[in-house]
């Protein structure tokens, strides 16, 4: 039986992160061999990994990295079981160090293939399930190339990441402030410009259903009944609407008898409320139409416009939620 020493349990420690009493065992079934202790620490784990595979593994830890020229960025979560795990200081910063590995990538197949200590990050993953005793996964992945980009990171639970056309002065504002966005308001794509019509109308006839049953059951309590859009998105309001919709605005003012000469004050701030009563679907998916969640006056693009010549190119978004 080899003589194991605990400078030797401690390096095999200090490599693969696994409980002492766990190396020490590892470290007599191979006879001091160290390459052979780890793969045996490595089959342990993927036994545990195949024990836990149907396991939830929603919680864990999320983070972006950006590149120091600003123009690629990456964000990824680490998933673990418990909160307890996550919150753990070396978990969250084996989490760090993947995203160091992640930005040097172009794909989450290339990533999970790439060195991280001597194996790949597929493996470590697996030894880590081993060593910690929990289903340890990458949850998500996210890679966004621009001319520059920023991020923002919400609690180690939602990272984020934006693309601009362009470098501008106090960009890195700029980015961490529309990611703060992505971040709390989960938008789904850029502008409603981006929204296939055919999803518009079913989803625009999904939603009519859903308040007109609300509303059955708010007329039945007495109590006062939502306001039931005929579209969802601007994508929808075409001139011929919009011009209706300002004829209708001008028939209700002659109707309340209101003085035709006041109408051009009175007449914005209707076709204002047409307009944000018709475009509830933008408010939740599109980014750029988005209320701006720092001044809720402008939505994002205005936001956006405030530091000049730039646009918004891409975003991406990883949640552990």
């Amino acid at each position: 039986m080899a003589n194991i020493t605990a400078a030797e349990v401690n390096k095999l420690r200090q490599a693969t992160g696994a409980g002492m009493m766990d190396c020490k065992k590892a470290l007599v079934e191979a006879e001091g061999n160290m390459e052979e202790a780890i793969s045996i620490l490595r089959k342990k784990g993927q036994k545990i990994a195949e024990k836990r595979a149907d396991r939830d593994s929603s919680e864990g830890v999320a983070t972006a990295l950006v590149n120091s020229d600003n123009t690629k960025g990456v964000a990824i979560s680490l998933n673990c079981e418990t909160d307890f795990v996550a919150k753990n200081d070396s978990y969250v910063e084996m989490a760090n160090k993947m995203a160091e590995v992640a930005l040097k990538t172009s794909s989450k197949e290339e990533f999970l293939a790439s060195d991280f200590g001597g194996m790949t990050i597929a493996e470590k993953l697996t030894e880590q399930t081993g060593v910690i005793g929990e289903k340890i996964e990458i949850g998500g992945f996210e890679i966004l190339e621009a001319p520059f980009v920023g991020s923002y990171v919400h609690v180690n639970k939602i990272a984020a990441l934006t693309g601009l056309s362009k470098k501008v002065d106090n960009a890195e504002e700029l980015t961490k402030d529309v990611s703060m966005q992505v971040a709390s308001m989960g938008a789904s794509t850029l502008s409603y410009k981006d929204f296939d019509a055919d999803f518009v109308a079913s989803e625009t006839e999904a939603r009519i259903a859903v308040i007109e049953k609300d509303n059955i059951e708010l007329g039945r309590l007495g109590k006062t009944l939502k306001n039931v859009p005929k579209y969802i998105s601007r994508a929808q309001l075409t001139p011929e609407i919009m011009a209706q919709a300002e004829a209708d605005a001008k028939a209700e003012l002659k109707a309340e008898g209101k003085p035709e000469q006041i109408w051009d004050k009175i007449l914005p701030g209707k076709i204002e409320r047409f307009i944000s009563d018709n475009t509830t679907m933008d408010h939740e998916k599109a980014l750029l139409d988005q209320n701006f969640i720092k001044d809720d006056k402008k939505n994002v693009a205005d936001y956006v416009k405030s530091y000049g010549d730039v646009e918004v190119v891409g975003f991406k978004r990883v949640s552990l939620a």
